[in-house]
């Protein structure tokens, strides 16, 4: 499929946490946009290595610009986009010049799974012609979310060694190692001045300097020209292992191109991205560029990545993981690192965990070894010990006021703390603060002791309680839908109305609908009416007190709407698997939502991430994409649609 979208952006992820991401057309707009992005205690520690290059081609005919960069504080200079007709993102990225006297150019990029490479190649395309490229890579070796700027320390000199050259910048940054088949000719020099937009309309620090050593200056009339970047260590050891550029990219293409023809469809192969090594293990990447692996979000991503792909193994690694991170009934929101202390601010963590162990044991009952642990080598049931482990935490009360309260639901919630997905955050400010008994809560703490009823039966009577509360404490028949949270502030009878997406999950979403029946349909009209877009549903219907139509500004202002009208695709799974509930799940029911709901979220796949979802869009039409690119979750939903829900 060719693509010329405009905004668009391209991902190559190494399922390290690593990655190369770019614009589709003109210059790079973000400080994540890099060639060479490498994470050096998997899937963290993320280090900008190459940020980017200039590419120019000199024919008979003139010099041709095919790269962008826009300088500060508005010149883009080269203009290689211009020359740009055309883009594929399948089976990754390539690109198609046409110069002005009639030479056309195919360039090519791709990242090698599981290792920290990049694999870079231009051809002409049709007669062979006298053509030079001069390629001119731009160096940092910073932290990714930082930015650099000229300084001394910075190192231009490479070491060459046979056909590579190796940079180190800094001697406490990886340095990169290049292969080529076209010669190095040293020329150092800093860029001074890049401009990132993306960054500038998010109001952040958006101007950034790069050092360049030198050039790679290939012959294009005696073949294709190839130039292997790599990060210290294995990835790099193999490039200087390789008999050549040319026959080690041959290698590259083939088992990249072997390993991809597995997935069939598009979103299958953007799911891909999203499972990362961690340690001995994997995890899931929230999102890229900027996320990393949190935990509410591997929980939700992992049915549709995992299970819904049939990827049992890598779905009870992960599960087994954390399941050794309960403490007080509660899993950490961010993964520990060596050097951090955990996050325990979510009260939902640890009950989607639940439901992603449930739906795990169910599709893996009966295989040989699903229950081995690789952390502590159980087969005696890690997964039920921590699910009856967050029960028990949850029901005695522990951080943050989450406790089972007399009527038999969930409380949660102090002042200062966001422990809902609905988690904005700006200083002292918690945006949507949700304290007391959130609609969504309740749904996955009933969910929680179902699944805890089948594992040990004490569990029955608090699971009909608290499902017997919440038709009592939520619905109101004059309104027609289930109020946001009850109790608010941990004050009897206090209630929250505000239509907002979070009921949604009492009728779909999860393995068990805590509402049935007319009021069931009730919700689900009444969400589709107030709150679905083509992208997924608003987080508060238009109308409402605070709502904001438009996702932009800086971070107060972002922040402000991320959960105040912003559009959410990763809701667009509950919302559809509930609109087919409510229809008896038939055939034509689940062929409507495929066509209505499922569909028009795929056409999204080449306006921003190209074959990914985005995090967010903004409320109001005509909806423009926001946030991370490449969500996890967001692709999960879909795929879970795709696979689970509407296929019978």
């Amino acid at each position: 499929m060719s693509v010329l979208q405009a905004g668009a952006e391209w991902l190559e992820a190494d399922g390290l946490g690593g990655f190369a991401s770019g614009p589709v057309v003109g210059p790079r707009t973000r400080r994540y946009h890099a060639l060479l992005l490498t994470a050096v205690t998997p899937p963290t520690g993320r280090y900008v290595l190459v940020n980017g290059f200039d590419a120019f081609v000199d024919t008979e005919a003139g010099h041709y610009g095919l790269s962008a960069q826009r300088y500060d504080p508005d010149a883009v200079s080269p203009d290689g986009a211009r020359h740009l007709t055309g883009f594929t993102g399948d089976p990754w990225p390539r690109f198609t010049f046409a110069l002005e006297d009639g030479t056309r150019i195919e360039h090519e990029v791709f990242v090698a799974k599981g290792q920290s490479l990049v694999a870079l190649s231009w051809r002409l395309v049709g007669d062979r012609k006298p053509a030079t490229l001069t390629v001119r890579p731009f160096l940092s070796g910073r932290d990714y979310h930082a930015l650099h700027h000229e300084n001394p320390a910075f190192r231009f000199d490479g070491d060459v060694e046979g056909d590579t050259v190796t940079f180190k910048p800094y001697a406490s940054v990886p340095g990169t190692t290049a292969l080529a088949n076209g010669g190095f000719l040293p020329e150092p020099h800093w860029y001074r001045h890049f401009l990132y937009a993306e960054e500038q309309a998010r109001g952040l620090d958006h101007v950034e300097d790069l050092g360049a050593p030198g050039t790679f200056r290939f012959d294009l009339e005696r073949g294709e020209a190839v130039l292997i970047l790599a990060a210290e260590g294995d990835a790099a050891e193999r490039l200087r292992a390789a008999a050549s550029a040319d026959s080690l990219l041959a290698e590259l293409r083939r088992s990249e191109r072997g390993r991809r023809a597995n997935f069939a469809t598009r979103l299958e192969r953007a799911a891909d991205a999203y499972v990362v090594k961690r340690g001995s293990g994997q995890t899931i990447v929230a999102g890229y560029p900027w996320f990393t692996d949190w935990g509410r979000d591997t929980f939700i991503a992992l049915r549709g990545l995992c299970l819904a792909m049939g990827r049992l193994d890598e779905a009870r690694d992960i599960l087994m993981e954390w399941s050794h991170a309960v403490s007080q009934g509660m899993l950490p929101n961010r993964f520990q690192d060596a050097a951090d202390a955990p996050e325990f601010n979510a009260v939902d963590a640890s009950l989607w965990y639940v439901v992603a162990s449930h739906e795990y044991l169910l599709a893996s009952a009966g295989r040989k070894g699903a229950e081995t642990c690789k952390t502590c080598g159980s087969r005696k049931g890690c997964l039920q010990a921590a699910i009856l482990a967050i029960l028990d935490g949850y029901s005695r009360g522990t951080r943050h006021g989450i406790r089972a309260d007399a009527d038999g639901l969930l409380a949660a919630g102090e002042p200062g703390v966001q422990l809902t997905w609905m988690d904005a955050k700006v200083g002292d400010w918690v945006v949507t603060p949700r304290i007391g008994k959130p609609v969504e809560i309740q749904a996955l703490w009933i969910n929680a002791l179902a699944v805890g009823a089948t594992l040990d039966g004490r569990w029955s009577e608090p699971f009909t309680q608290a499902r017997d509360a919440f038709a009592a404490r939520f619905w109101d028949e004059s309104r027609g839908y289930l109020a946001d949270v009850v109790d608010v502030d941990h004050e009897a009878g206090k209630t929250d109305w505000s239509f907002r997406p979070n009921q949604i999950l009492a009728v779909g979403g999860l393995p068990f609908a805590v509402l049935d029946g007319e009021r069931a349909r009730a919700v689900v009209d009444a969400v589709e009416d107030r709150l679905l877009t083509p992208l997924g549903l608003r987080s508060l219907a238009w109308g409402e007190p605070g709502y904001e139509g438009r996702y932009e500004g800086g971070p107060r202002e972002r922040d402000g709407a991320y959960h105040q009208g912003t559009v959410w695709p990763w809701l667009l799974g509950p919302f559809v698997e509930a609109w087919v509930r409510v229809r008896g799940n038939t055939a034509e029911a689940r062929a409507e939502a495929r066509a209505t709901g499922l569909t028009p979220l795929l056409r999204h796949l080449d306006e921003y991430g190209v074959g990914h979802v985005s995090e967010v869009a903004d409320g109001d039409a005509p909806h423009r994409p926001g946030g991370c690119p490449f969500q996890a979750w967001s692709v999960s939903e879909a795929l879970r649609l795709d696979r689970k829900v509407l296929t019978p």
